[in-house]
C-alpha cells in the first residue's frame, strides 16, 4: 500500500518536471531594438498567473526608447521557483527588454 503510493507520487513528481517547459513571447515596440542593451526584471503574479502582483510595465525598463524588444520567458530558473510558489499559487516570469 505505501509502496504504491509512493509509486503514485514519484511518477507525478517525475511527469511534472519532465512535462513542464519554458516558454518565450516575443514583442516588437516601433522599429525593434537599435542596439544591445538589455535589462531585466522578475515579475510576479498571483492566482496561478492571473493577478500581476508587481504592477510592472516595460516602458519601466525601456526608459526613453521608443524602439525596442520585449521578451517574456519562463526560464528553468522561474520553474524551479514555481514549483515551490506554485502550491500556493504565486507564479513569476522574467522580463526582458533589448534596446
Amino acid at each position: 500500500m505505501i509502496k504504491a503510493k509512493c509509486s503514485t507520487v514519484g511518477l507525478a513528481v517525475a511527469l511534472s518536471i519532465c512535462l513542464s517547459s519554458c516558454f518565450t513571447l516575443n514583442h516588437t515596440v516601433g522599429q525593434g531594438a537599435q542596439g544591445n542593451d538589455k535589462e531585466s526584471k522578475r515579475v510576479w503574479f498571483a492566482l496561478w498567473g492571473l493577478v500581476p502582483l508587481s504592477g510592472f510595465d516595460s516602458k519601466e525598463l525601456a526608459g526613453d526608447a521608443k524602439d525596442y524588444d520585449v521578451e517574456t520567458q519562463w526560464k528553468p530558473l522561474d520553474i524551479l521557483i514555481n514549483i515551490v510558489t506554485g502550491y500556493v499559487s504565486f507564479y513569476s516570469r522574467t522580463v526582458t527588454v533589448t534596446k
